[in-house]
């Protein structure tokens, strides 16, 4: 990677890297959940569960404008009384064929509450569930060793980096060296145009390419490289205006 290109991303990344760009995004549903005075933890009257649940089904709904997705988000959460926990484990969900998000209807949302209320009577966290098994056992997807698990990484970026700034790092047993870039069309685009992949396919092998080109620029956190192509997308989108 050339040195022009690495000054390039590591300055988006730190100035990207800012709560005020992300206060209508769907990280501030599971952060609503954390401590203010002691970041990493779950606030006062919350646990850890809480969090994950709320990351959870903010990742599932983080599809669209982000305008979209907040709204979403926020009819989920007040469907749950703010309580994600306690609405899980009551065991009494809304079960229809109406959309809550785009494509994502009600019924969809309770077999995630239903399956989350499984793990849940079983253990106090879903931190050492792999991806594979968040897929399948909370989200209810077929298994796909191939697919590059967008919002399951972007979950696990909220939930392990702990900067303090945007993300939050509640799960104190993961690293964050192992983190993978969330994947998708737009992010896709970006790191092709940037020179970070030359594949076509969107898959886990193009997400580990893209994650360790960001390796080179933070080798104990890639997933700060998150926030570079956020950066770079807005200054894409000043440049063709």
């Amino acid at each position: 990677m050339e040195n022009e290109l690495k000054e390039r991303l590591e300055e988006w990344a730190e100035k990207y890297n800012d709560p005020r760009y992300f206060q209508e995004d769907p990280v501030i549903f599971p952060k609503h959940f954390v401590s203010e005075s002691n970041p990493g933890e779950a606030g006062k009257g919350y646990r850890l569960a809480d969090v994950e649940i709320a990351a959870l089904i903010a990742a599932h709904l983080a599809w669209g404008r982000r305008s979209m997705i907040v709204r979403d988000c926020t009819r989920a959460m007040d469907e749950m009384s703010w309580k994600p926990y306690d609405y899980v484990m009551n065991g009494e969900y809304r079960d229809e064929d109406a959309s809550l998000h785009r494509t994502v209807k009600w019924s969809e949302f309770a077999g995630i509450c239903r399956r989350l209320k499984t793990v849940y009577s079983a253990a106090d966290s879903i931190e050492n569930l792999t991806n594979a098994q968040i897929r399948t056992l909370i989200y209810g997807r077929k298994e796909d060793p191939r697919a590059p698990d967008k919002k399951i990484n972007m979950m696990r970026r909220w939930m392990v980096r702990d900067d303090g700034k945007v993300d939050f790092g509640v799960w104190k047993h993961s690293d964050k060296k192992s983190l993978l870039i969330p994947l998708d069309v737009h992010v896709y685009e970006m790191a092709a145009e940037l020179g970070l992949t030359a594949r076509k396919q969107k898959d886990i092998v193009t997400v580990r390419e893209i994650t360790d080109a960001f390796r080179e620029i933070f080798p104990d956190d890639p997933c700060k490289g998150d926030f570079a192509l956020f950066g770079y997308g807005l200054y894409r989108d000043r440049k063709n205006e």
